[in-house]
């Protein structure tokens, strides 16, 4: 396979893959595009090289930002704006974890808490049920939020180390 198909498909795939992130197939694209590019790429060459609008480029490039995935590059002697992702993927794993939870968990923990101070009979079947399943996922999304907070903070290796720990335990 040559390069520029394997580029495309890469771009392509990473595309895809990117939805089950929670971001948009573009903006997956964009970041595979820049993950795989040796220099900074101005948002003209992004567009041309996805074949994107410049309002979709845009779009996406600040998005990237937010997430941290990308960053703005000053080219000497370039009046545009240059953009270039960061390549260690252990660092975009931990990035796009961090992101996931402020975006989805951390809005979730509060409104479980809120819901399990339902009141009503506790011996009530329906308060009962209620109450037992908020408190349960509640408390999975407590421990999931304290893993991930480890797995934020960790280092590759002694994450890795810890997960060839896991597995091994498990058989």
């Amino acid at each position: 396979m040559q390069l520029a198909e394997a580029k495309a498909r890469f771009i392509a795939d990473w595309g895809r893959f990117g939805t089950n992130w929670g971001i948009n197939r573009t903006m997956a694209q964009i970041h595979a595009l820049l993950l795989v590019s040796p220099d900074p790429l101005s948002a003209d060459e992004v567009m041309e090289q996805l074949a994107i609008s410049r309002g979709n480029a845009n779009m996406n490039l600040r998005e990237l930002i937010d997430w941290g995935l990308v960053q703005k590059v000053l080219v000497p002697g370039e009046r545009k704006e240059f953009f270039s992702a960061e390549k260690d993927i252990w660092k975009v794993a931990r990035q796009i974890v961090k992101e996931r939870k402020k975006r989805e968990l951390d809005q979730m923990l509060p409104v479980l808490k809120e819901l399990s101070d339902v009141e009503g009979d506790k011996r009530d079947k329906g308060v009962k049920t209620f109450t037992e399943t908020i408190n349960n996922i509640r408390k999975f999304s407590e421990q999931a939020d304290k893993a991930l907070d480890t797995m934020i903070k960790a280092d590759e290796h002694w994450f890795l180390g810890s997960l060839v720990k896991f597995f091994a335990g498990k058989n």
